[in-house]
């Protein structure tokens, strides 16, 4: 009766470890997004898991003339892939390179006290499109479909009381691939990718057989300009918003004047703030470059009797409407507590809202989709803004 089982060469399993590398780069880095802009380069390395070994072995031996007793594979293996490519676009990428899907072992017990043991090994080159999706300011998903050109070359040693050969074989292939994976920037040039891909290839029987990959990798972005270009701030001290002065007008008769005219209502004064300076990318915590315009802007607000103050948080369009809505919310929240503690404004004249980038000051026109990544980005930071809009009236 012929039996069979499959191995594992793999003391410990890869995925957990990639995820861990993964999310030390989530929670050690600071950085801003990188620049996906132009030419990049990388690499991934990860572990492979194919089917190449199948009952066309055992069938092929039964040709030869023998009876298999039994037959053990080992279809897990290690794998890598260096590649270059270029950003088309902020959404758009080409992407080239080689890959090798590891070496996957056999060995079949015969008749007679015969052995047959072989490997299979497959590598080639691969172009691949690879459409990008951005879900925060620094993390992105992507997918990508592409073409393969592989080799598979297979080994086998023949052994047993009276006979010991051996022989080769290969196979090439023109094929393809699919695959999906999550980016995370750690620096504007440095990034981290989880992956996943299928890889259709030829065995060496003549039969479709699936190799898939998950790796961890890092890509490398050349000339990119910065991620964020701070735009400078309007800081300047809210100027106190006294009523209009009214004017009396002459009397037609001394005996009766005309009635002064009503004062009008103190119009706002608004003052924005980049928010760019104020925080880093990901967060609402105020930087120390931010407290110094909100110190300038907490001075000039000191002796004004407010009515209403409104801070309202801004981001650019970049990213899921949740996403900016959490974070507009968050950054407006913060500068109304610094106002509040810095200038002893109380806290119930305060309001704050989010705006989920549904209220732009560049247009479509100004950061459309000829852009790349990187100067989308820098295009939309007068739209990463903090409005701190002041109704009041200083005391003479």
């Amino acid at each position: 009766m012929n039996t069979r089982t499959q191995q594992s060469r793999h003391n410990a399993p890869f995925i957990p470890a990639a995820l861990g590398l993964l999310a030390l780069g989530l929670l050690s880095s600071s950085a801003a997004l990188a620049a996906d802009e132009g030419w990049y380069v990388g690499g991934n390395y990860g572990e492979t898991r194919g089917d190449v070994i199948d009952s066309r072995i055992i069938d092929a031996l039964i040709g030869g003339g023998y009876s298999t007793r039994s037959l053990h594979d080992d279809e897990d293996d290690r794998g890598y892939k260096l590649f270059a490519g270029y950003q088309i676009n902020q959404n758009i990428a080409l992407e080239g390179g080689y890959f090798s899907l590891g070496k996957f072992r056999y060995q079949a017990e015969m008749d007679l006290l015969a052995v047959v043991r072989g490997d299979t090994t497959t590598d080639g080159i691969d172009l691949d499109l690879v459409g990008i999706r951005p879900v925060t300011e620094r993390v992105s998903v992507f997918a990508r479909a592409g073409a393969v050109y592989a080799q598979s070359r297979e080994r086998r040693w023949e052994t047993g009381p009276v006979i010991n050969r051996y022989d080769h074989d290969r196979e090439n292939d023109l094929s393809y691939k699919f695959g999906a994976g999550i980016q995370y920037a750690v620096t504007d040039a440095l990034a981290l990718r989880l992956e996943g891909e299928r890889y259709r290839i030829d065995d060496l029987g003549g039969s479709k057989t699936n190799i898939d990959m998950f790796s961890v990798g890092m890509v490398y972005s050349f000339g990119t300009t910065a991620a964020v270009a701070s735009v400078p701030a309007s800081t300047a001290p809210v100027a106190a918003v006294a009523p209009r002065p009214t004017a009396t007008p002459a009397p037609a008769r001394p005996a009766a004047p005309a009635a002064p005219a009503p004062t009008p209502a103190p119009s706002p004064a608004r003052v924005t703030l980049s928010a760019d300076s104020l925080f880093t990318f990901d967060s609402a915590a105020v930087q120390p470059a931010g407290r110094v315009e909100l110190d300038a802007l907490a001075a000039g607000l000191r002796g004004v009797q407010f009515d209403t103050i409104v801070v309202t948080g801004h981001t650019d369009r970049i990213g899921s409407l949740d996403y900016n809505l959490r974070l507009s919310n968050s950054r407006a929240t913060a500068v109304k507590d610094y106002l509040v503690n810095s200038a002893d404004i109380p806290a119930a004249k305060v309001t704050t809202r989010g705006v989920n980038g549904s209220e732009p000051v560049t247009t479509a026109e100004q950061c459309g989709p000829q852009l790349t990544r990187a100067q989308l980005i820098v295009c939309l930071a007068p739209d990463r803004r903090v409005e701190v809009e002041v109704t009041g009236t200083r005391p003479r």
